[in-house]
């Protein structure tokens, strides 16, 4: 048996990416243990802090996230993995942050989330994972259960002009230093 694999990332115009995917039957079975254990990879390799299971072409309710809060940084964390999740916001409380996707590479927009969520899933052993997430993680975990809906961030944007490319929203934010340093 080899290790684990890295696996192709679906990108914006792939069909798998707009549909509802399917719920685990079985999460202890071998072949989700072997495809979250890719997925951990794939993210890790991309880099990335969250992955569906969608954006690596498997139609199904499994997503990989990492737990990270304002404080931490992304490469301490233990990524997490969960079945079939189901969130909720537990507040009125909705922040706009700038948001990536690896399936639509360097672009960054503007997406409104809530700021904190109730989380329940399986893990791979079958059990309850049950919790709440605030910040950054809660965005993450927002992000990637859109995906197994078959939604992508654009189309939760309120404002399609603060779609940008990476590379010039660090330009502007240098120029934006320069000018508070003068």
């Amino acid at each position: 048996m080899g290790g684990m694999a890295l696996l192709k990332i679906a990108r914006l115009g792939h069909p798998i990416l707009l549909a509802r995917a399917r719920p685990v039957a079985d999460p202890t079975a071998p072949e989700i243990r072997a495809l979250a254990a890719d997925m951990v990879e794939t993210m890790r390799e991309a880099p990335g802090i969250g992955l569906a299971a969608p954006q690596v072409h498997a139609s199904l309710r499994l997503i990989v996230a990492l737990p990270i809060g304002e404080r931490e940084g992304a490469r301490e964390a233990s990524p997490l993995v969960f079945v079939n999740p189901e969130l909720e916001p537990l507040e009125e409380t909705v922040e706009e942050a700038f948001e990536g996707c690896l399936s639509i590479p360097e672009l960054r927009g503007l997406v409104p989330r809530a700021r904190r969520v109730g989380f329940r899933a399986l893990d791979l052993e079958g059990r309850r994972l049950e919790g709440e997430a605030t910040g950054l993680f809660a965005r993450i975990l927002q992000h990637e259960v859109d995906h197994l809906d078959g939604i992508l961030f654009p189309m939760r944007m309120r404002d399609l002009r603060t779609l940008a490319f990476e590379n010039e929203l660090a330009r502007q934010r240098a120029a934006a230093a320069v000018e508070e340093v003068r």
